[in-house]
């Protein structure tokens, strides 16, 4: 038989002799600490239950639940057992949530208790056979069950190709899409991260992200779990609880919106870093402010990465001094196994410096959107190369940046307009903390560039101004022909700004 390429099988192959040692201890709620034998016998346990529905090959189990322990050991036990695992959003509403089911076909539906009642009718609706509750108490009736079954398990033998989980995008325009990645996907990716990022004996994470998400599920957990390492677990990301148990830990991943909560916080400083090895930012950008900001505060220079659902991570800033510098405003370099160019609109490659699409191939590239061939034959090139979407450029030392996604590019008057460009420079100017910048209908231009700022605290910078001020740094066609201060910008559970939710608000803006 050949060798069983079952991700889970990796993770536990990883697990440390001493299973009775700590694994994951919750920092949050009750103080609970779960053993290395814990996660072992409670994932067989959840995978023979799994096993007693007799689901058909290829299932799909998804799940929309608080953040815990329980919710991790799920995922793993859905690896174990050989289906698919399908992570929702916490934030979903029901009509998300119906597209989800009507579109996946699950065989399982597990939610919170308390949304049992709207989330079983939709399930039962489409025609899904089995739905579970779970808790971030410990409580539910997915755990009720397990608790009768058997705490050994052969995991299924599967080869690195076999579809292991699902991730539906976004759908901030039209509808999501389900991206399919494999068990080898998954463990490639793993593995590259594990050796770039120095994982080591003696590591610990805090891991404060959503569980519902790339960063969090995979590259955090995966990172942890592949190493042996112990997981001080936060079910929701508190900066004064995070600081507090800094010294404990030396690798910390989280979003741009938690370090700049780090940074409000007073307790943190230098002296709660002193053991820290490793600061990784992702899943938005990371503005040049905060990086410089929290360098000097805590003596760490943040790693900036790059990665999204379709590819896993793709690029990241150098770990090892040797390798290069970390530099703010950019993503790095291409993750070792990782091909990446930046091609114009007419797929030719562009020189360095040049901004254009950004386009990847390699062993973490998805398999395709499920069950959308046309949607997946349109995303890849005929040389094989995932259109990422996003358009940067790579400077003369390999270096990416962002400059922004390509529906987000504005076309104005016949000219591009980049966000990313007036964005950081409007980020730049005396009272301002952060700023969008958005292309609405205009009846002359196509398109009139808007921006919407957010003020530093105390501080009340005038539109007027501001737009004046870009006249006079800027090319005129991409100064905004509209400025809104606001208190904050709208964003999803990862941080990012929703540009769609801004979009809509100002689309009559310019009408007749």
């Amino acid at each position: 038989m050949p060798q069983n390429q079952n991700l889970f099988v990796a993770l536990r192959d990883a697990f440390p002799h001493e299973l009775d040692s700590t694994a994951i201890a919750t920092a949050d709620g009750d103080a609970l600490a779960y053993s290395w034998r814990d996660l072992e016998r409670a994932t067989a346990m959840l995978a023979n239950l799994l096993a007693s529905l007799e689901l058909p090959a290829g299932a799909r189990v998804a799940v929309q639940t608080e953040k815990s322990v329980e919710a991790l050991m799920l995922y793993l036990a859905v690896l174990r057992a050989g289906y698919v695992y399908l992570p929702l959003n916490t934030a979903y509403q029901s009509r998300e949530i119906e597209y989800f089911i009507a579109n996946a076909e699950p065989s399982v539906v597990v939610c919170s208790g308390k949304n049992f009642s709207w989330v079983s009718r939709l399930a039962f609706s489409a025609g899904t056979r089995h739905v579970f509750t779970l808790n971030d108490d410990r409580s539910g009736s997915l755990l009720e069950r397990a608790a009768h079954h058997s705490d050994s398990h052969a995991p299924a033998q599967k080869t690195a190709d076999d579809l292991a989980a699902i991730l539906y995008t976004s759908g901030t325009t039209g509808r999501s899409k389900g991206a399919m990645l494999s068990h080898g996907n998954l463990l490639s990716n793993a593995l590259t991260l594990k050796r770039t990022w120095g994982w080591a004996k003696g590591d610990v994470l805090i891991h404060a992200l959503p569980i519902f998400h790339v960063h969090g599920l995979f590259v955090a957990s995966h990172g942890a779990l592949l190493n042996g390492s112990r997981m001080i677990w936060f079910g929701k990301f508190d900066p004064l609880a995070v600081v507090a148990r800094l010294p404990e830990a030396t690798v910390f991943m989280g979003v741009p919106t938690l370090y700049v909560r780090l940074l409000a916080e007073p307790s943190f400083t230098r002296d709660a870093c002193r053991g820290m090895r490793l600061f990784i930012s992702g899943s938005a950008p990371l503005l040049i402010e905060t990086f410089n900001e929290f360098r000097e505060r805590s003596g760490h220079t943040i790693l900036e990465r790059y990665g999204m659902s379709e590819t896993l991570m793709l690029t990241s800033n150098p770990y090892d001094a040797k390798d290069g510098e970390r530099r703010g405003g950019t993503v790095g370099l291409p993750l070792p196994g990782v091909d990446l160019r930046v091609s114009d609109d007419q797929g030719q490659p562009c020189a360095a410096g040049e901004i254009g699409g950004i386009e990847v191939r390699g062993p973490n590239v998805f398999h395709g959107y499920w069950r959308m061939p046309e949607k997946t034959k349109e995303e890849f090139t005929a040389d094989g190369w995932f259109k990422t979407g996003d358009v940067g450029t790579v400077d003369e030392r390999g270096y990416v940046s962002i400059v922004g996604r390509s529906k987000d590019l504005i076309i104005t008057g016949g000219y591009n307009v980049y966000p990313a460009e007036v964005e950081s420079t409007l980020n730049e100017m005396p009272g301002v903390a952060e700023s969008a910048v958005i292309g609405v209908p205009h009846p002359d231009f196509g398109e009139g560039v808007v921006a919407v700022v957010v003020a530093k605290p105390g501080a009340q910078p005038d539109a007027t101004g501001l737009i004046t001020a870009l006249k006079a740094r800027i090319a005129n066609f991409k100064v905004p022909k509209h400025l809104f201060v606001v208190d904050e910008l709208p964003r999803n559970t990862m941080g990012k700004v929703q540009k769609n939710l801004l979009r809509e608000q100002h689309k009559s803006l310019f009408a007749a």
